[in-house]
């Protein structure tokens, strides 16, 4: 008796974040904000690599900001700070996911209308966040080559919720014998179709590629929004 209760209570917690990310991503519309939410394992490299996005769309001229979701301490907002963006950390305790209304409340006092791009760096997890909206336009599932090819097979899940897949530390690949060739067609067997950009942030590799992917799906989002607004 006690799995039909929980299963209720799950649908229930999904139901009301799914509804609440609905309104953000209308909030995030109007504003002109483009949210991109990371998921990955832990260790994958996401901090270095939004370290690195931050600075980079920062030399553009880019509006970019960044909340960060990990279980305890702050120690990847204040390596994020150091790109100059503006960064908030969300702590979620014993939570291994960050929920929209964390999102909603993390964003109090920001005028997103100030922002080009709001990054949401989820808790290092490739189960526990995939099921849940957080208003964003784009998911980027990251995906290092020191946890091996066969990731996407391990945690499909996360790879068919996944707008982008970026493989990360591409400078160790070779040291540690990871094959290009195979990860690519098992995140295809998964997810055909979904763009694969392969990056390291401590030598550059890839991250021109990154950003055009993601300044690209904020052109079409804007392109949709002012085909769809009253008078176009």
């Amino acid at each position: 008796m006690t799995t039909p209760r929980l299963l209720e209570i799950r649908q229930g917690v999904l139901s009301k974040n799914d509804r609440l990310a609905v309104e953000l991503r209308k909030r995030f519309t109007v504003a002109g904000v483009f949210v991109v939410n990371l998921l990955s394992s832990p260790g994958a490299g996401k901090t270095r690599l939004l370290e690195e996005t931050l600075r980079r769309m920062r030399q553009r001229d880019l509006r970019v900001a960044a909340l960060v979701g990990d279980l305890a301490t702050d120690n990847d907002a204040q390596r994020l700070a150091r790109s100059g963006a503006p960064v908030r950390q969300i702590q979620t305790g014993d939570m291994c996911h960050l929920e929209a209304h964390l999102i909603e409340r993390y964003l109090e006092g920001w005028n997103l209308d100030d922002l080009d791009f709001l990054f949401i760096e989820n808790v290092g997890n490739l189960v526990c966040p995939t099921g849940y909206d957080l208003g964003e336009a784009a998911r980027a599932v990251l995906l290092s080559v020191t946890e091996g090819e066969d990731k996407p097979l391990k945690y499909p899940g996360a790879f068919v919720s996944a707008d982008c897949v970026v493989v990360t530390k591409v400078d160790l690949a070779e040291a540690v014998e990871f094959d290009m060739r195979a990860v690519e067609a098992n995140i295809v067997s998964v997810h055909p179709g979904v763009p694969v950009l392969y990056t390291s942030a401590r030598t550059g590799a890839g991250l021109d590629d990154w950003i055009a992917w993601l300044d690209a799906r904020r052109s079409a989002a804007q392109t949709t929004v002012d085909a769809l607004s009253p008078g176009s």
